[in-house]
C-alpha cells in the first residue's frame, strides 16, 4: 500500500511517498505553484504513476490545538484533490512539521539556499512518517 504525503502551501507543496509496505516515508518532489499552473493535476499525475492508494494532507493547527484559516484553505484543497484523484484524502495535525524539517536540514548540515528548495518536500516526509507511526501503532494494538 503506497501513501502519498503532501505539505500544502500557496507558492510551493512538498510531496513525499511512503515505500509499497506502507513503512516509511520518503522525500519526492516539490511543486513551485508560481510555475505550475494546476497542482492537483501534477499531484494526480504523480499518484497515478506512483500506484498511491491513499493521499495524507498536512493540515495545520495552531498550538493550542484550535483551527485557523490555514486549516479552511487546507480542508478545502484536500477535498479537491479527492474529488480529482478519486483517492482517500486524510487530514492529519501538521504541528511542527516545518519546524522538525527545518531542524533535520540543519543537522545534514545543508545550505540555506539549498534548504529553502527542498524544505517543503521533507515537511512532507515529516507528516507521512507521523501518519505511518500511527498506522503501525494501530496495527500492533490489534
Amino acid at each position: 500500500m503506497r501513501i502519498m504525503g503532501v505539505d500544502y502551501g500557496d507558492v510551493r507543496i512538498g510531496v513525499a511517498l511512503s515505500d509499497e509496505l506502507g513503512m516509511t516515508a520518503q522525500t519526492f518532489e516539490v511543486i513551485d505553484c508560481r510555475r505550475i499552473r494546476e497542482p492537483i493535476a501534477r499531484l494526480c499525475e504523480i499518484a497515478h504513476a506512483q500506484q498511491v492508494d491513499e493521499i495524507v494532507v498536512g493540515l495545520p493547527r495552531n498550538m493550542n490545538g484550535s483551527y485557523g484559516e490555514r486549516a479552511e484553505i487546507s480542508r478545502v484543497f484536500a477535498g479537491k484533490l479527492a474529488e480529482a484523484s478519486g483517492l482517500s484524502v486524510v487530514l492529519v495535525d501538521e504541528r511542527l512539521s516545518t519546524v522538525s524539517a527545518e531542524r533535520v536540514l540543519l543537522e545534514a548540515d545543508v545550505s540555506r539556499a539549498r534548504r529553502k528548495q527542498v524544505v517543503d518536500k521533507v515537511a512532507a516526509a515529516v507528516i507521512l512518517q507521523s501518519y505511518l507511526d500511527t498506522l503501525e501503532a494501530r496495527r500492533r494494538l490489534r
